[in-house]
Protein backbone atom coordinates (compact mmCIF):
# COMPACT_ATOMS: atom_id res chain seq x y z
CA UNK A 1 0.00 0.00 0.00
CA UNK A 2 3.05 2.53 0.76
CA UNK A 3 4.35 1.96 -2.51
CA UNK A 4 1.11 2.58 -4.29
CA UNK A 5 0.60 5.59 -2.51
CA UNK A 6 4.05 6.73 -3.36
CA UNK A 7 3.94 5.89 -6.86
CA UNK A 8 0.38 8.40 -6.79
CA UNK A 9 2.26 11.20 -5.30
CA UNK A 10 5.29 10.63 -7.78
CA UNK A 11 2.83 10.79 -10.48
CA UNK A 12 1.38 14.02 -9.32
CA UNK A 13 4.09 16.21 -9.52
CA UNK A 14 4.32 16.02 -13.34
CA UNK A 15 1.02 16.51 -13.53
CA UNK A 16 1.34 19.42 -11.38
CA UNK A 17 3.71 21.06 -13.43
CA UNK A 18 2.16 20.85 -16.26
CA UNK A 19 -0.70 22.34 -14.96
CA UNK A 20 1.22 25.17 -13.76
CA UNK A 21 2.45 25.79 -16.82
CA UNK A 22 -1.28 25.64 -18.83
CA UNK A 23 -2.38 28.00 -15.52
CA UNK A 24 0.37 30.83 -15.90
CA UNK A 25 0.21 30.59 -19.68
CA UNK A 26 -3.57 30.97 -20.22
CA UNK A 27 -3.69 33.39 -17.56
CA UNK A 28 -1.17 35.43 -19.60
CA UNK A 29 -2.43 34.97 -22.81
CA UNK A 30 -5.77 36.35 -21.67
CA UNK A 31 -6.83 39.56 -23.57
CA UNK A 32 -6.67 42.96 -21.35
CA UNK A 33 -4.50 45.05 -19.85
CA UNK A 34 -4.37 45.14 -15.83
CA UNK A 35 -2.30 47.77 -15.53
CA UNK A 36 -4.67 49.69 -17.48
CA UNK A 37 -7.27 47.64 -15.57
CA UNK A 38 -5.96 49.16 -12.06
CA UNK A 39 -4.73 52.61 -13.01
CA UNK A 40 -7.32 53.87 -15.24
CA UNK A 41 -7.04 54.70 -18.91
CA UNK A 42 -5.78 58.12 -18.27
CA UNK A 43 -3.29 56.69 -15.90
CA UNK A 44 0.26 58.42 -17.03
CA UNK A 45 2.65 56.27 -18.56
CA UNK A 46 5.72 56.68 -16.01
CA UNK A 47 3.15 55.49 -13.39
CA UNK A 48 1.86 52.69 -15.98
CA UNK A 49 5.64 51.52 -16.35
CA UNK A 50 6.44 51.74 -12.05
CA UNK A 51 3.16 49.77 -11.53
CA UNK A 52 3.84 46.81 -14.85
CA UNK A 53 7.95 46.63 -13.54
CA UNK A 54 6.23 46.52 -10.03
CA UNK A 55 4.00 43.38 -11.49
CA UNK A 56 7.07 41.73 -13.56
CA UNK A 57 5.08 41.97 -16.24
CA UNK A 58 7.76 43.97 -18.44
CA UNK A 59 10.09 40.91 -18.70
CA UNK A 60 9.41 37.65 -20.88
CA UNK A 61 7.09 35.33 -19.95
CA UNK A 62 9.36 32.21 -19.57
CA UNK A 63 11.32 34.71 -17.19
CA UNK A 64 7.95 35.57 -15.18
CA UNK A 65 6.87 32.03 -15.19
CA UNK A 66 10.03 30.79 -13.47
CA UNK A 67 10.00 33.23 -10.74
CA UNK A 68 6.30 32.70 -10.28
CA UNK A 69 7.03 29.28 -9.81
CA UNK A 70 9.93 29.54 -7.21
CA UNK A 71 7.83 31.60 -5.48
CA UNK A 72 5.01 29.49 -5.76
CA UNK A 73 6.78 26.35 -4.11
CA UNK A 74 8.17 28.82 -1.33
CA UNK A 75 4.49 29.62 -0.20
CA UNK A 76 4.42 33.03 -1.89
CA UNK A 77 1.65 33.47 -4.75
CA UNK A 78 2.49 37.06 -4.86
CA UNK A 79 0.09 40.40 -4.07
CA UNK A 80 -3.39 40.92 -4.92
CA UNK A 81 -2.98 43.97 -7.62
CA UNK A 82 -6.62 45.53 -6.33
CA UNK A 83 -6.49 44.22 -3.03
CA UNK A 84 -3.37 44.97 -2.60
CA UNK A 85 -2.69 42.22 -0.10
CA UNK A 86 -0.86 38.45 -0.72
CA UNK A 87 -2.88 36.51 -2.56
CA UNK A 88 -2.51 33.74 -0.17
CA UNK A 89 -3.97 35.92 2.69
CA UNK A 90 -7.07 36.33 0.12
CA UNK A 91 -7.16 32.44 -0.47
CA UNK A 92 -6.95 31.11 2.58
CA UNK A 93 -10.21 32.02 4.23
CA UNK A 94 -11.86 31.81 0.39
CA UNK A 95 -10.77 27.78 0.29
CA UNK A 96 -12.20 27.39 3.68
CA UNK A 97 -15.54 28.51 2.62
CA UNK A 98 -15.54 26.82 -1.05
CA UNK A 99 -14.20 23.35 1.07
CA UNK A 100 -17.59 24.10 3.19
CA UNK A 101 -20.30 24.62 0.54
CA UNK A 102 -18.37 21.34 -1.43
CA UNK A 103 -18.60 19.51 1.69
CA UNK A 104 -22.11 19.98 2.38
CA UNK A 105 -23.07 19.51 -1.37
CA UNK A 106 -20.90 16.70 -1.14
CA UNK A 107 -22.45 14.73 1.78
CA UNK A 108 -25.91 15.41 -0.78
CA UNK A 109 -25.05 13.41 -3.33
CA UNK A 110 -23.58 10.60 -1.70
CA UNK A 111 -27.37 10.32 0.71
CA UNK A 112 -29.33 11.40 -2.23
CA UNK A 113 -27.20 9.24 -5.04
CA UNK A 114 -27.10 6.12 -2.67
CA UNK A 115 -30.91 6.86 -1.90
CA UNK A 116 -31.80 7.07 -5.16
CA UNK A 117 -29.73 4.81 -7.11
CA UNK A 118 -30.64 2.52 -5.08
CA UNK A 119 -34.00 2.57 -5.58
CA UNK A 120 -33.73 1.97 -8.60
CA UNK A 121 -31.61 -0.96 -8.69
CA UNK A 122 -33.58 -3.05 -6.06
CA UNK A 123 -37.28 -2.48 -8.27
CA UNK A 124 -36.02 -1.66 -11.61
CA UNK A 125 -39.18 -2.63 -13.12
CA UNK A 126 -41.42 -0.85 -10.24
CA UNK A 127 -42.95 1.91 -9.32
CA UNK A 128 -39.83 3.03 -7.52
CA UNK A 129 -37.11 2.04 -10.17
CA UNK A 130 -39.39 4.14 -12.38
CA UNK A 131 -39.25 6.90 -9.97
CA UNK A 132 -35.60 6.45 -9.30
CA UNK A 133 -35.39 6.69 -13.14
CA UNK A 134 -36.97 9.78 -13.67
CA UNK A 135 -35.63 11.92 -10.33
CA UNK A 136 -31.59 11.02 -11.88
CA UNK A 137 -32.87 12.42 -15.14
CA UNK A 138 -34.45 15.25 -14.02
CA UNK A 139 -31.54 16.09 -11.41
CA UNK A 140 -28.70 15.98 -14.74
CA UNK A 141 -30.72 17.58 -17.17
CA UNK A 142 -32.13 20.50 -14.72
CA UNK A 143 -29.78 23.70 -15.55
CA UNK A 144 -28.16 24.94 -12.72
CA UNK A 145 -28.60 28.20 -12.98
CA UNK A 146 -32.38 27.70 -13.49
CA UNK A 147 -32.29 25.47 -10.32
CA UNK A 148 -30.14 28.55 -8.64
CA UNK A 149 -32.84 30.95 -9.30
CA UNK A 150 -35.97 28.82 -9.14
CA UNK A 151 -35.08 27.94 -5.40
CA UNK A 152 -33.96 31.77 -4.63
CA UNK A 153 -37.27 32.20 -6.21
CA UNK A 154 -39.54 30.25 -3.90
CA UNK A 155 -37.83 29.77 -0.62
CA UNK A 156 -35.99 33.48 0.03
CA UNK A 157 -38.16 35.60 -2.02
CA UNK A 158 -42.12 34.05 -1.63
CA UNK A 159 -41.38 32.37 1.19
CA UNK A 160 -38.64 33.73 2.92
CA UNK A 161 -37.82 30.30 4.82
CA UNK A 162 -33.59 30.50 4.26
CA UNK A 163 -31.68 33.84 3.13
CA UNK A 164 -31.18 34.00 -0.68
CA UNK A 165 -27.32 34.80 -0.22
CA UNK A 166 -24.30 35.21 2.00
CA UNK A 167 -23.04 33.74 4.75
CA UNK A 168 -23.25 33.32 8.36
CA UNK A 169 -21.41 35.64 11.02
CA UNK A 170 -19.56 33.33 13.09
CA UNK A 171 -19.12 36.27 15.64
CA UNK A 172 -23.11 36.58 15.49
CA UNK A 173 -26.12 34.66 17.72
CA UNK A 174 -27.23 32.33 14.98
CA UNK A 175 -24.49 29.85 15.54
CA UNK A 176 -24.86 26.45 13.85
CA UNK A 177 -28.50 26.87 13.20
CA UNK A 178 -27.58 30.54 11.04
CA UNK A 179 -24.62 28.28 8.78
CA UNK A 180 -27.18 25.88 7.73
CA UNK A 181 -29.78 28.41 6.75
CA UNK A 182 -27.43 30.26 4.61
CA UNK A 183 -25.85 26.59 3.62
CA UNK A 184 -29.11 25.11 2.08
CA UNK A 185 -29.48 26.72 -0.74
CA UNK A 186 -26.55 26.67 -2.38
CA UNK A 187 -25.39 23.14 -1.58
CA UNK A 188 -28.82 22.03 -3.20
CA UNK A 189 -28.06 24.18 -6.30
CA UNK A 190 -24.57 22.73 -6.89
CA UNK A 191 -25.68 19.10 -5.61
CA UNK A 192 -28.40 18.03 -8.11
CA UNK A 193 -26.24 17.43 -11.37
CA UNK A 194 -23.46 15.36 -9.46
CA UNK A 195 -26.25 13.77 -7.32
CA UNK A 196 -28.53 12.90 -10.62
CA UNK A 197 -24.75 11.14 -12.18
CA UNK A 198 -24.34 9.28 -9.00
CA UNK A 199 -27.16 7.49 -8.57
CA UNK A 200 -27.18 6.54 -12.06
CA UNK A 201 -23.74 5.05 -12.00
CA UNK A 202 -24.35 3.53 -8.35
CA UNK A 203 -28.02 1.96 -9.95
CA UNK A 204 -26.01 0.38 -13.10
CA UNK A 205 -23.35 -0.86 -10.59
CA UNK A 206 -25.53 -2.53 -8.02
CA UNK A 207 -27.75 -3.93 -9.93
CA UNK A 208 -25.33 -5.79 -12.11
CA UNK A 209 -24.15 -7.00 -8.55
CA UNK A 210 -27.82 -7.85 -7.52
CA UNK A 211 -28.40 -9.66 -10.78
CA UNK A 212 -25.48 -11.90 -10.40
CA UNK A 213 -24.02 -14.77 -9.16
CA UNK A 214 -22.64 -13.44 -5.79
CA UNK A 215 -26.38 -12.22 -4.86
CA UNK A 216 -27.60 -15.81 -6.17
CA UNK A 217 -25.26 -17.10 -3.80
CA UNK A 218 -26.02 -15.10 -0.68
CA UNK A 219 -29.96 -15.91 -0.88
CA UNK A 220 -29.34 -19.54 -1.32
CA UNK A 221 -27.41 -19.53 2.13
CA UNK A 222 -30.15 -18.00 3.44
CA UNK A 223 -28.89 -14.51 3.68
CA UNK A 224 -31.80 -11.85 4.86
CA UNK A 225 -32.35 -9.38 2.07
CA UNK A 226 -30.93 -6.47 4.06
CA UNK A 227 -28.20 -8.26 4.59
CA UNK A 228 -27.94 -9.76 0.92
CA UNK A 229 -27.94 -5.88 -0.28
CA UNK A 230 -25.19 -4.96 2.18
CA UNK A 231 -23.04 -7.11 0.58
CA UNK A 232 -23.52 -6.09 -3.01
CA UNK A 233 -23.19 -2.53 -2.18
CA UNK A 234 -19.90 -3.68 -0.65
CA UNK A 235 -18.91 -5.11 -3.93
CA UNK A 236 -20.51 -2.08 -5.70
CA UNK A 237 -18.38 0.43 -3.94
CA UNK A 238 -16.27 0.81 -6.24
CA UNK A 239 -17.89 2.87 -8.63
CA UNK A 240 -19.45 4.59 -5.76
CA UNK A 241 -15.98 5.59 -4.66
CA UNK A 242 -14.90 7.06 -8.60
CA UNK A 243 -17.72 8.41 -9.21
CA UNK A 244 -18.02 9.81 -5.75
CA UNK A 245 -14.17 11.50 -6.12
CA UNK A 246 -15.41 12.76 -9.10
CA UNK A 247 -18.04 14.75 -8.13
CA UNK A 248 -16.06 15.86 -5.55
CA UNK A 249 -13.32 17.29 -7.75
CA UNK A 250 -16.16 18.64 -9.89
CA UNK A 251 -17.85 20.55 -7.00
CA UNK A 252 -14.53 21.84 -5.76
CA UNK A 253 -13.86 23.43 -9.39
CA UNK A 254 -17.51 23.54 -10.76
CA UNK A 255 -19.06 26.10 -7.86
CA UNK A 256 -18.15 29.15 -9.31
CA UNK A 257 -21.68 29.68 -10.66
CA UNK A 258 -23.23 28.90 -7.30
CA UNK A 259 -20.52 30.85 -5.27
CA UNK A 260 -21.19 33.99 -8.02
CA UNK A 261 -25.21 33.70 -7.50
CA UNK A 262 -25.45 33.37 -4.03
CA UNK A 263 -22.60 35.58 -2.96
CA UNK A 264 -20.82 32.90 -1.29
CA UNK A 265 -17.43 34.20 -0.34
CA UNK A 266 -15.10 31.14 -2.18
CA UNK A 267 -12.59 30.80 -4.09
CA UNK A 268 -15.19 30.92 -7.11
CA UNK A 269 -16.24 34.29 -6.14
CA UNK A 270 -12.82 35.43 -5.65
CA UNK A 271 -12.21 34.39 -9.00
CA UNK A 272 -14.69 35.71 -10.78
CA UNK A 273 -14.31 39.18 -9.11
CA UNK A 274 -10.43 38.95 -10.08
CA UNK A 275 -11.12 38.13 -13.64
CA UNK A 276 -12.89 41.25 -13.79
CA UNK A 277 -10.83 43.38 -12.75
CA UNK A 278 -7.76 41.62 -14.28
CA UNK A 279 -6.08 40.68 -11.12
CA UNK A 280 -3.62 38.35 -12.54
CA UNK A 281 -1.69 36.81 -9.15
CA UNK A 282 -5.48 36.32 -7.82
CA UNK A 283 -6.46 34.46 -11.12
CA UNK A 284 -3.34 32.49 -11.04
CA UNK A 285 -2.80 31.48 -7.23
CA UNK A 286 -6.74 30.56 -7.19
CA UNK A 287 -6.96 28.58 -10.29
CA UNK A 288 -3.55 26.49 -9.33
CA UNK A 289 -5.38 26.20 -5.61
CA UNK A 290 -8.21 24.68 -7.01
CA UNK A 291 -6.34 22.43 -9.42
CA UNK A 292 -3.97 20.97 -6.73
CA UNK A 293 -6.93 20.43 -4.70
CA UNK A 294 -8.28 18.23 -7.84
CA UNK A 295 -4.90 16.46 -7.73
CA UNK A 296 -5.47 15.93 -4.03
CA UNK A 297 -8.77 14.47 -4.04
CA UNK A 298 -8.03 12.26 -6.99
CA UNK A 299 -5.26 10.49 -4.62
CA UNK A 300 -7.46 10.13 -1.90
CA UNK A 301 -10.39 8.77 -4.06
CA UNK A 302 -7.15 5.97 -5.85
CA UNK A 303 -6.40 5.74 -2.17
CA UNK A 304 -9.61 4.70 -0.90
CA UNK A 305 -10.06 2.60 -4.40
CA UNK A 306 -7.28 0.22 -3.12
CA UNK A 307 -7.71 -0.08 0.09
CA UNK A 308 -11.24 -1.48 -1.01
CA UNK A 309 -10.06 -3.56 -3.96
CA UNK A 310 -6.31 -4.91 -3.70
CA UNK A 311 -6.32 -5.86 -6.99
CA UNK A 312 -6.06 -2.10 -7.73
CA UNK A 313 -2.83 -1.88 -6.26
CA UNK A 314 -0.69 -3.68 -8.88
Amino acid sequence: MRRFLLRRLLLAVPTLFGVTVVVFATVALVPGDPVGAFLGPGAPPAARRELAARLGLDRPLPVRYASWLWHALHGDLGTSISAQRPVLGLLAPAFGQTLLLAGAAFALVLAGGVLVGGLGAIRPGGPGGRLSGALSTLFVSAPQYCVSLLLIAVFAVHWQWLPAGGTHDPFGDGGTGDLLRHLVLPAVAAALVPLGLTARVLRAALATVLGGELADSLRARGLSRSAVLRHCLHNASPALLTIGGLQLAYLLEGVVFVETLFSWPGVGQLLYTALSARDLPVIEGGVLVAAVGFVGVNIAVDTAHALVDPRVRG
